[in-house]
């Protein structure tokens, strides 16, 4: 059964009486060169174990079932669940949970996971096309949490991927940008019209690979105080680093600007020009009160 053609989609949300839901963000892909470019940029293999994040009707569940060991699929709405085990019912290396991702203890899941049929799993990789209110939260969550996966293959509102990995002085650089590819190496996969969901949203998309680095770009003595740095730049970027790093880091004018010289920044530069090497610079010099 092709699962991602709007027939399909139609005939399942018939039978089953399924109204997609605006709050949750369903959106259907109905491309299949979208979803071949998704399932092969994690380069997934039979020793692998692929966690999806809201399969939907399991259009890339269902792909990645063939290529790895073993799939877990985590879907929020437990209206989805009866279909995905009659879509998927002929796969048996798929786990479906009905779970929040945001509520979901992913180390714990992987640590239950460590073997599939006395076959050992070697990596991690997470797959998804996100809902767009919460693609950051969810992204951040994987991170902040330390989960071992080796990539997080995602498709996302465009002008979110294009936050992700913009560089340093372009205009859609912000604290986003500095925490994700402090965390990961970031490559494009695709751009995706919006014609190609059902229902249509009205932007749109993008797909990433986050490769999740093994070590951190810079060195860090509190990574607290960095991640408090950028916090405090970008929340007042249109002042000056000295102005929006004074007080709201606990530290007086004289202490940012001390800080500023050692790391050989100009005080009056803005959070929007800095590399992530430089605000490691700044935030190993400052000391946070």
């Amino acid at each position: 059964m092709k699962l991602y053609t709007p027939a399909t989609i139609r005939e399942i949300k018939d039978k089953h009486d399924f109204k997609l839901s605006k709050s949750l963000g369903q959106n259907f892909l109905t491309d299949k060169n979208i979803i071949e470019k998704i399932i092969q940029a994690p380069a997934i293999t039979k020793n692998d174990l692929v966690i999806e994040i809201g399969p939907g009707i399991g259009v890339l569940t269902s792909e990645a079932a063939e290529k790895a060991a073993k799939v877990i699929a985590i879907e929020i709405d437990r209206k989805l669940i009866p279909i995905l085990e009659e879509t998927l019912k002929e796969y048996d290396n798929i786990e479906i949970l009905n779970k929040d991702i945001l509520k979901t203890d992913l180390n714990e899941l992987l640590e239950q996971n460590r073997e599939y049929k006395g076959q050992k799993i070697e990596s991690v990789k997470i797959i998804g096309n996100l809902p767009y209110y919460i693609t950051t939260p969810i992204i951040m969550k994987i991170l902040e949490d330390g989960v071992k996966a080796e990539s997080i293959t995602i498709m996302m509102q465009k002008e979110v991927a294009d936050r992700l990995k913009a560089p340093p002085g372009s205009k859609t650089y912000g604290a986003i940008s500095v925490a994700v590819q402090y965390y990961c190496t970031i490559t494009h996969i695709a751009n995706v019209s919006k014609e190609v969901f059902i229902p249509q949203p009205k932007v749109d998309s993008s797909v990433l690979r986050l490769d999740i680095r093994k070590e951190r770009p810079v060195f860090l003595k509190d990574e607290k105080v960095f991640f408090r740095c950028i916090k405090s730049g970008f929340g007042q970027r249109r002042k000056t680093l000295l102005n929006s790093l004074t007080g709201a880091m606990g530290a007086s004018k004289e202490e940012v600007g001390k800080a500023l010289e050692i790391a050989k920044i100009d005080s009056k530069r803005r959070a929007e020009t800095l590399s992530i090497e430089e605000f490691a610079n700044i935030a190993n010099e400052l000391q946070v009160k």
